[in-house]
């Protein structure tokens, strides 16, 4: 009798592990999953930034709220399905970017701007810090004519609010496809503990 009691508890108790563990599964894959289930989802919206290495990049923005998913990738150049390497020539046109899926009733797109601005620095041309290339310029590719209005009134109060000695050398264009880079770039920080690139 003793040993099928203990038998339930023992069965009670780790069903309740596994299914708190599942929450938590779940809410770690809203955050920081694929962002490719979310995309057209009622009420989401998508801002796509270019800021140098795209893996710090990416960590600034999954640890925003509202923000349900991001992903590292390749986009405003002309190769189709880039790869790393390919990228890491120079040739492709492409910058290491970061897609930002989220919830506009939870987080702005102007605070998301405000975020990108603080993580890099917008007055170095195809560079940041040691990366130097086309691929790690700065820009912001716009899904909407509004994406686009908002980008440009907050690059212009940032040019003259005398922050900057140099002139912001951002470049804000029409999005267009966004290549996701391999598994193994996205959320790099997250799966590897790390609070600042390695260099």
């Amino acid at each position: 009798m003793k040993w099928a009691a203990l038998a339930a508890l023992v069965v009670i108790v780790l069903s309740l592990h596994l299914a708190g563990q599942a929450e938590v599964e779940t809410a770690h894959r809203r955050v920081t999953g694929d962002t490719t289930p979310l995309r057209g989802v009622e009420g989401m919206e998508t801002a796509t930034f270019a800021a140098g290495c795209f893996w710090h990049v990416e960590e600034a923005f999954r640890l925003v709220e509202g923000v349900k998913a991001t992903s590292v990738g390749y986009t405003g150049g002309h190769t189709e399905e880039p790869t790393y390497q390919e990228v890491c020539t120079g040739t492709t046109g492409h910058a290491e970017a970061v897609e930002v899926v989220y919830d506009p009733e939870l987080v702005s797109y102007e605070e998301l701007l405000a975020l990108f601005w603080k993580v890099h620095n917008p007055t170095q041309k195809d560079r940041q810090g040691p990366d130097i290339g086309h691929q790690y310029r700065s820009a912001i590719f716009c899904h909407t004519p509004e994406q686009e209005k908002a980008a440009r009134a907050s690059m212009k109060a940032l040019d003259e609010s005398g922050r900057y000695r140099q002139p912001i050398v951002t470049e804000i264009v029409k999005a267009g496809t966004f290549w996701r880079a391999e598994e193994y770039h996205q959320q790099y920080f997250l799966k590897h503990g790390l609070s600042h690139c390695p260099r």
